[in-house]
C-alpha cells in the first residue's frame, strides 16, 4: 500500500497468453474468490486503483491434493475444464534412467563438473525404489550421491549408501535451502559421518577422494 511506483501484476503480465498456478490447493479462501472473478469476468484490479482491467488468458494449474475438497466449488468447476493426470514416478519406471541421466547432466553443466555415468545395477538400483517425493526425491538423490562420492562412474552401492527413507530426505532437502554447492557438499559429508559413526567405509566413496574432502573443509574424521 505504500508503493511510489507502478509494477506490473502477474495476470496483466500474462495477458494474451498463459500463466501457471503452481499448488493451487494451497490456495486461501480470499485469493479463491479474486482468482474466481478473474476466471469469470476477465477483469482484475491493480492495488490503489479502483478501475477493473480487462485480460485475456490460459490458466494452467497444477495440485498434488484432492483439489474439489481444496477449494470452492464455484473455482473448481471454473478451473476443471481439462484435466491431465501425470503419473507418479513409481507409476512409470521406464522414465526413471532418463530422468537420472538428465539430472546427472544438468549438475556437471550448472557445477561444471565431469559427466557422471550410471552402471547397469545403479540404474536397477534405482528403478526399484518407492520414491514418495516422486522426482524431486530422484534429482536429490542423484545430486547428493554425485557430490558425496565424487566419480565418475555410479554403481549401486553408491546409491545405495546415500539412498534415505522419505521423513529424512524431506527434512535433509529443506536443511540444503539457500546454501551452496560447497556448503551442501561439506553438509552431507557431515551427516554421513554421524550417520555411520564415522566409519569411512559405509560413505560409498574411496578413501583418497573422501579425505581430500575432509581436508578441503576443515573436517575431522575422529
Amino acid at each position: 500500500t505504500d508503493a511510489t511506483s507502478d509494477r506490473m501484476g502477474r495476470f496483466e503480465m500474462a495477458n494474451k497468453g498463459t500463466i501457471f498456478l503452481d499448488e493451487i490447493g494451497d490456495l486461501d479462501p480470499s485469493c479463491q474468490v479474486k482468482l474466481l472473478r478473474v476466471l469469470q469476468d476477465q477483469t482484475f484490479e491493480v492495488l490503489g486503483d479502483s478501475r477493473p482491467r480487462k485480460t485475456d488468458i490460459r490458466v494452467v494449474s497444477a495440485t498434488n491434493a484432492d483439489l474439489a475438497k481444496m477449494v470452492s466449488e464455484d473455482l473448481f468447476y471454473r478451473i476443471n475444464l481439462i484435466t491431465i493426470k501425470l503419473p507418479a514416478l513409481r507409476e512409470r519406471r521406464e522414465d526413471i534412467p532418463l530422468l537420472a541421466r538428465h539430472f546427472a547432466d544438468r549438475q556437471a553443466e550448472i557445477n561444471n563438473l565431469p559427466r557422471t555415468e550410471f552402471s547397469s545395477d545403479a540404474l536397477n538400483f534405482l528403478s526399484r525404489l518407492p520414491f514418495p517425493g516422486n522426482i524431486r526425491e530422484l534429482k536429490n538423490l542423484v545430486e547428493r550421491t554425485i557430490l558425496v562420492s565424487g566419480k565418475e562412474v555410479l554403481d549401486a552401492t553408491d546409491f545405495e549408501s546415500q539412498y534415505q527413507r522419505h521423513d529424512e530426505s524431506t527434512s535433509t532437502a529443506s536443511s540444503f535451502a539457500g546454501m551452496t554447492l560447497d556448503e551442501i557438499e561439506r553438509q552431507t559429508i557431515l551427516q554421513a559421518l554421524e550417520r555411520y559413526k564415522g566409519n569411512l567405509s559405509q560413505l560409498g566413496i574411496s578413501r583418497a577422494a573422501l579425505y581430500r574432502r575432509l581436508e578441503k573443509y576443515d573436517i575431522s574424521d575422529k
